[in-house]
């Protein structure tokens, strides 16, 4: 079943629970979701569209990021949601399993709540007829042991186990440090 403004509403609900402080900066998030409604899943959606990520933890604190072929920067895995993804998380993780072949087996969940949801813009893309939009990305925490990562060559060109504190996104950056630290 296809993600649903009602599942999206019920994340971003749960989250906000646990940081009321950024209301204000997912206000853009809650209105695109009344006015998309279910199509707030939807890459076409061009008011903007969730999108799930993975912030993949070692016992050693280190974070997996990868180097995105198209934005040629550095990011956490994931991507666009599908059809058959029944949940945020899930997404999560099937783009996890994806991009870096590591198995939904090898990976265990941190919770139901997103660790963060980045509201960010992508730009225009003419070669696929995308305007400049928004990406909601629903950033879910994972622990692993595994090490070895086999890269979708597709759309990653690069990956690399870095310590937390070298990220600089915030809040991010803290909250991954401090889910490492337990």
């Amino acid at each position: 079943m296809p993600i649903t403004a009602q599942h999206v509403r019920a994340t971003v609900d749960a989250y906000l629970a646990e940081h009321p402080d950024e209301k204000g900066t997912l206000s853009i998030l809650c209105e695109v979701v009344e006015q998309a409604g279910d199509t707030v899943a939807s890459r076409k959606e061009f008011r903007g569209h969730v999108t799930a990520g993975a912030a993949l933890v070692r016992p050693d604190g280190r974070v997996l990021t990868i180097e995105h072929r198209a934005l040629r920067k550095w990011l956490l895995p994931g991507g666009h949601v599908e059809a058959d993804d029944t949940s945020l998380c899930d997404a999560a993780l099937r783009e996890l399993e994806e991009e870096t072949g590591i198995s939904r087996e090898q990976v265990e969940p941190v919770g139901d709540v997103p660790l963060h949801i980045d509201v960010h813009t992508i730009p225009a893309n003419d070669v696929k007829g995308e305007p400049e939009h928004l990406h909601f990305d629903f950033r879910f925490l994972f622990r692993t042991t595994a090490d070895a990562v086999e890269l979708q060559e597709e759309e990653v060109t690069n990956y690399s186990w870095q310590f937390a504190d070298m990220l600089t996104t915030e809040p991010l950056r803290s909250r991954i440090m401090a889910a490492a630290a337990h």
